[in-house]
C-alpha cells in the first residue's frame, strides 16, 4: 500500500488533534536509522521525542524483553507483584542524587508520572499549591496542562484546568530573563497569589524541553532549592526528557549542587518501552495511603526488562561520556556554521542536548519559517529533526546515544546542507 494512501487511512480514521510529522510510515528501524514502507532510509535526530538514547531495538533491550515475555507479559503489580518492579526500584533510588533514603513507585508515562510527583507532594506537605514556570511542558494530562507554561498547541480549547497552578518566568539570557528576573517572580507570586505556606512544590526541568532547551543556571536551581527549604515546600525535578545519560550525566539534576525532593523519570528509561516513574525522599514518597499510588498498567513488566537492560547499556557502553563526545562534536559544527548562516542565534546544552536557536539576521525577532525550512530540508533529505520553543525557532537533536560514527557524520553533512540551504 502506498503512502499516500495510509495517509488518507490516517485522515479517514484517527482525529487531526494527534498531529503527525511526517508524511511517511515506519516499517523497520535499527538503532539511528528508520526505513519506511517503500524502503526509503532516514537517519532519526528525533529519537521518538528522547525516548530512544539506547536506540531502536538495541539487542540487549531486544533479548532482556523477549526473555521476559516467554514468561509472562502481566499480572497487574498491585494484585501479583514481581521482583524485577523491586530491583528496579533499588537501582534508581541508588542511581539519584542526594545520599538519603528513598523510595520510587513506577508508572507508565512521563504525564503520569507528573500527576503522581504532585499528588505525593500535596500528601506529604498538606497543601495544594504548585508553582511551575513559563516554557514548561509537562504532558498533556489536565494537571499536565495546568504546569504546562506553553499556550498553543497544548492548553488550546481545553480548560478550565486545575487550581492552585502557578506560573514563574523561567531564566533566559537569550530573551532577556535573568536569573533575579526569575527569583523575583517567584517572590511576587508570593506577594499577590499565594502565601507560600500553601505550596506544596515547585516542579522544575533542569533543561527545558518543548520550551527550547535551555539548561536552567546552576545559580538559580541553587536558590530554587535555599527557598523551598525556607518555606517548607518540596522541590521536584522534572527528568523526564533530560534523563538516562542525555546530558553527559544519568540525569541533568546530577549538575547542579541541588538535590531534589522528587524527581520524575519516562522517556528513555525503556528505551522505547512505556515506562515511567517517581523516585523521592522515603518520607515523603510514603505520605499517600496505600491504594492513593499505582495503575494498571505501571511497572509492565516488559518494559520493566527494557528498563533494567537499557541501564546495563548505558554503563556498559558509557554513553554519558559519548553523550559529551558527540555533543561537543555537534556544537563545533553548528558554531562553524554562523559566518555562512545568519539566522543562527545561539547554539546551546548540556552533553548531547542540543538546540540551535534561529532569529531574523541582525535582530532579535525569533525566525520560525527558517527552523520549520531546515526541518523540511532535513526530512527531504533523509534527516528526521524537531523543532521546539515558545516561538517554534528552535532545532533540537535527540539521536541516539549509540549512533554509530560514520551515520553520526553523514547526518551533520545533511545538517549543513539543511541548513545552508
Amino acid at each position: 500500500m502506498s503512502q499516500q494512501q495510509l495517509m488518507q487511512r490516517k485522515s479517514d480514521a484517527t482525529p487531526r488533534g494527534v498531529g503527525v510529522m511526517c508524511s511517511f510510515f515506519a516499517e523497520r528501524a535499527k538503532n539511528a536509522e528508520v526505513w519506511d514502507t517503500e524502503g526509503r532510509r532516514y537517519i532519526d535526530f528525533a529519537g521518538g521525542i528522547g525516548v530512544l538514547n539506547t536506540g531502536h531495538l538495541h539487542p540487549k533491550v531486544e533479548a532482556a524483553v523477549a526473555e521476559q515475555l516467554s514468561r509472562f507479559s502481566h499480572t497487574c503489580y498491585q494484585v501479583v507483584p514481581y521482583e524485577s518492579y523491586i530491583s528496579l526500584a533499588e537501582k534508581l533510588n541508588q542511581l539519584t542524587p542526594g545520599s538519603h533514603a528513598k523510595k520510587t513507585a513506577l508508572f507508565t508515562t512521563g504525564a503520569e508520572a507528573v500527576e503522581n510527583a504532585v499528588k505525593i507532594a500535596r500528601a506529604a506537605t498538606g497543601r495544594p499549591g504548585v508553582i511551575a514556570f513559563g516554557g514548561a511542558f509537562h504532558g498533556r494530562t489536565l494537571m499536565g496542562m495546568a504546569l504546562t507554561g506553553k499556550v498553543a498547541p497544548y492548553k488550546l480549547g481545553f480548560g478550565p484546568f486545575p487550581s492552585d497552578v502557578y506560573h514563574a518566568p523561567y531564566p533566559n539570557a537569550l530573551h532577556g530573563v535573568s536569573v533575579q528576573d526569575s527569583l523575583a517572580g517567584l517572590e511576587k507570586l508570593f506577594k499577590f497569589d499565594i502565601d507560600p505556606a500553601r505550596v506544596a512544590a515547585i516542579i522544575y526541568e533542569p533543561v527545558q524541553g518543548e520550551g527550547g532547551f535551555y539548561a536552567a543556571p546552576a545559580e538559580w536551581v541553587k536558590a530554587l532549592r535555599a527557598l523551598c527549604d525556607r518555606h517548607g515546600i518540596l522541590l521536584i525535578a522534572d527528568e523526564v526528557q533530560t534523563g538516562f545519560a542525555r546530558t553527559g550525566q544519568l540525569l541533568a539534576s546530577e549538575h547542579f549542587d541541588a538535590v531534589p525532593d522528587l524527581i520524575t523519570m519516562a522517556k528513555s528509561l525503556a528505551g522505547g518501552f512505556p515506562l515511567s516513574a517517581v523516585t523521592g525522599r522515603a518520607e515523603v514518597m510514603d505520605a499517600p495511603a496505600p491504594g492513593g499510588l499505582g495503575g494498571t498498567y505501571a511497572g509492565n513488566p516488559l518494559a520493566l526488562a527494557a528498563a533494567h537492560a537499557v541501564l546495563d547499556v548505558i554503563d556498559s557502553e558509557k554513553l554519558n561520556e559519548r553523550a559529551q563526545r558527540l555533543g561537543g562534536a555537534l556544537k563545533e559544527k553548528l558554531n562553524g556554521l554562523k559566518s555562512a548562516v545568519p539566522q543562527i542565534a545561539e547554539v546551546r546544552g548540556l552533553g548531547a542536548m542540543i538546540a540551535v536557536e534561529f532569529n531574523q539576521p541582525g535582530s532579535h525577532t525569533p525566525d520560525p519559517d527558517f527552523a520549520k525550512k531546515v526541518q523540511q530540508h532535513a526530512l527531504a533529505n533523509g534527516l528526521i529533526l524537531l523543532t521546539c520553543g515558545i516561538y517554534a525557532n528552535v532545532v533540537r537533536f535527540l539521536f541516539p546515544l549509540t549512533i554509530e560514527d560514520d551515520i553520526f557524520a553523514e547526518a551533520l553533512d545533511k545538517l549543513e546542507a539543511a541548513l545552508k540551504a
